[in-house]
């Protein structure tokens, strides 16, 4: 007996792929439309305006951005690789404390303590230098690499042991809970040098700019609208490619796949750490926007309501993930404000077993199958095969 991954790619018709395709390509559209429509209408329209946008809208809109690509990572690796990781958060965190040490360097002598390098916290914490791992960050480009650099490290070093272990399912997801929750009593110190339980706030420009101003925020919103939507057209290039078709069949069968002759430790590492570098910059782009970082970025609730994100969005739909985060942070928005802010979690807990008992695939994976469902295929497959859900990770 022949192995179907054996054959080649999983089987899919061409003109669904070119439907998908062409619903990837109207998504990104969409995307960049936004980018420019929406600062558009913040900056060239009066206040008096009905299709005047908001200043604090644009930071909110560019906030849900910043979940969305967080979410795009985790989708990434769980919808398409079957790895479930409990502790993204901390990649997102770590980005963001990157690209915070910058700004907090270009504060200089306008912080409360007028000390032209040491942060006000290290000063009223009776600091007498700058520590070595602080160097470097008064540079953007510095930072910018930094970004990606230390994310990306921490996962490929944990990934290195975890894959090479081959731990996996409930057992890799606690351990990346764990790394998160070790990172958090870190951070939370105030000997660790990155601001304690206050962590690190009171930017005031970035790259020359005013990070306060309705033209950067506009301009912020627009770069991370763009960042997006580049991440979701490479997300979708790496899930079509041949790549990606052995990520699917570790996924569903990663035994098989090791006994085919595959290197899964070394597909599994690569995508967790590509994973890794985009949480990282969603960290870096949420920090301009929101104004602080601290340790409570690196909580495990944060890390498991990501996860449900993507699980309420459709995971291994790239889109779904997308609107997932987008919607169920817009609920988080309208369900905390008002009387109705003490059963924000029970709404968020209700949601999240409705669709695991009703929807499996998500809203998106579900809207897609029905409608694959209603289609007829135009050329019968040699070798029919139920294709449903993403199985779930072990």
């Amino acid at each position: 007996m022949t192995s179907r991954f054996a054959r080649g790619p999983l089987p899919a018709l061409p003109r669904k792929r070119g439907r998908a395709g062409r619903g990837i390509a109207a998504f990104i559209l969409v995307i960049l439309g936004l980018a420019v429509a929406v600062p558009v209408l913040n900056l060239a329209l009066p206040a008096e305006s009905p299709f005047h946008v908001p200043t604090y809208l644009v930071s909110l809109w560019g906030k849900y951005a910043c979940y969305a690509l967080l979410a795009l990572s985790i989708d990434l690796i769980w919808g398409y690789c079957g790895i479930l990781s409990l502790g993204h958060g901390a990649f997102f965190a770590l980005g963001g404390y990157a690209m915070g040490m910058y700004l907090m360097r270009q504060i200089g002598t306008r912080g409360v303590y007028a000390n032209p390098v040491l942060p006000d916290f290290m000063v009223f914490l009776n600091w007498d230098q700058l520590p070595f791992y602080w160097w470097g960050f008064n540079s953007f480009a510095y930072a910018a690499v930094m970004v990606l650099l230390v994310p990306g490290l921490l996962a490929f070093v944990f990934g290195w042991f975890a894959f090479r272990s081959r731990v996996t399912g409930v057992y890799l997801s606690i351990i990346t809970q764990a790394l998160t929750f070790a990172l958090m009593l870190g951070f939370f110190r105030n000997n660790f040098g990155f601001g304690g339980n206050n962590g690190l706030t009171d930017f005031k420009d970035v790259l020359g700019f005013n990070v306060q101003a309705a033209g950067t925020r506009g301009a912020l919103f627009g770069i991370t609208c763009v960042v997006l939507a580049a991440s979701l057209a490479m997300c979708r290039a790496i899930v079509t490619s041949k790549f990606g078709k052995v990520l699917v069949a570790i996924r569903d069968a990663e035994s098989r796949t090791r006994f085919l002759g595959y290197r899964v430790e070394a597909y599994k590492l690569l995508v967790f750490t590509l994973s890794a570098c985009m949480a990282g910059l969603a960290g870096a782009l949420y920090v301009l926007q929101v104004g602080i970082i601290n340790p409570s970025e690196f909580a495990p609730a944060n890390s498991i309501e990501e996860v449900i994100w993507v699980a309420v969005g459709g995971r291994g739909t790239l889109t779904g993930a997308i609107l997932g985060a987008v919607v169920v942070n817009y609920g988080k928005t309208y369900f905390t404000s008002g009387v109705l802010a003490p059963y924000w979690l029970f709404v968020l807990g209700g949601l999240f077993v409705g669709v695991t008992l009703l929807l499996p695939r998500g809203v998106v994976g579900t809207i897609q199958h029905f409608w694959a469902s209603r289609r007829k295929p135009e050329t019968p497959d040699p070798d029919p095969q139920p294709v449903g859900a993403p199985a779930p990770a072990e």
